[in-house]
């Protein structure tokens, strides 16, 4: 019998380009994969990747398996989404597994997760946290059931075309000062303005730092990036202390007390788009239903009239 998570595995190797990337999209290790993959060769009988220089590819039966093996994917996706609503109307049941970025983790997720397993207790949510280029990744090959993603400006983003998105709310970033800074009192901020300043900035891999690289784009030597850090609380904290300026997002930010001050950006704005994904084939699921018309409600619920999050 072919085994189908095999069969997830090779279609993930053929969708990343290589064994390391696929373990990487479906959260295995590479050795994992490998496994798996030998395994469906010992199955079916037939050789399924090939070597070409340092890398693999599929062969041709390979090939033919993924396509062939897809729609049955795609119904037993379908045949998930079907019991997940349980046999009564008002129940909801089953397990959508969710892919989220920091922020939206403890400005969204968190209440909302609390709300839900009060409201569904037959509804499990298990969370897990990534950057948005991983959350995709994590979706599309099926690890994660929904996933939380930001676009901040021109930073690239791509969805594949069998997921859905599902735009929620946009969000602003602040520069954050300590309340004696020379800029502390302006309304606005520009690039310019701070270019001879050190910074604190998220590590390289993220799309807030690839954001913040645009924003000084023109602006020579600048960002100065002096401090690293993935957690926004620490950026607020090295600010508070004087010894260099963040970029913070409003979104699940903690309250800046009396020696800190938050100053918008201005040509260009740092805003982001948020949204969440999920495959075209869980669109009828009543659980995944459930969750993303609760996102949508309680991001109603957070955006002023202007549509973006207050200061």
């Amino acid at each position: 019998m072919i085994d189908l998570e095999a069969v997830v595995s090779l279609r993930a190797v053929a969708t990343e380009g290589s064994v390391a990337a696929a373990a990487t999209a479906l959260g295995f290790t590479p050795s994992a994969v490998s496994q798996q993959i030998k395994r469906l060769e010992r199955d079916t009988g037939v050789a399924l990747l090939e070597r070409v220089g340092r890398g693999v590819v599929l062969t041709e039966s390979a090939t033919r398996l993924v396509v062939s093996a897809t729609p049955i994917l795609a119904d037993l996706e379908r045949v998930r989404a079907d019991l997940h609503g349980g046999g009564e109307p008002d129940r909801v049941a089953g397990e959508i597994r969710i892919g989220a970025f920091s922020t939206v983790v403890r400005g969204v997720m968190v209440p909302l997760l609390a709300d839900l397993g009060r409201r569904h207790p037959d509804l499990r949510l298990p969370l897990r946290e990534s950057e948005p280029w991983e959350t995709v990744a994590l979706v599309a090959s099926g690890q994660r059931d929904l996933g939380l993603v930001h676009r901040w400006g021109n930073v690239a983003l791509a969805i594949p075309d069998h997921l859905v998105e599902t735009p929620l709310f946009t969000d602003v970033a602040d520069i954050i000062l300590r309340r004696d800074h020379p800029l502390a009192g302006r309304t606005e901020l520009r690039p310019e303005d701070l270019g001879g300043e050190p910074w604190v900035a998220t590590f390289e891999s993220t799309i807030c730092r690839q954001w913040l690289r645009r924003l000084f784009d023109g602006v020579g030597g600048a960002p100065r990036i002096v401090h690293e850090s993935m957690e926004f609380e620490n950026h607020l904290e090295i600010a508070r202390a004087g010894i260099a300026v963040a970029l913070v997002p409003r979104l699940g930010r903690p309250p800046l007390g009396p020696d800190l001050v938050a100053i918008p950006t201005a040509s260009p704005e740092s805003i982001r788009e948020v949204s969440a994904i999920h495959r075209r084939t869980m669109s009828d699921s009543p659980a995944l239903r459930t969750v993303l018309d609760a996102l949508s409600e309680r991001a109603a619920a957070m955006v002023t009239e202007a549509g973006r999050l207050p200061a």
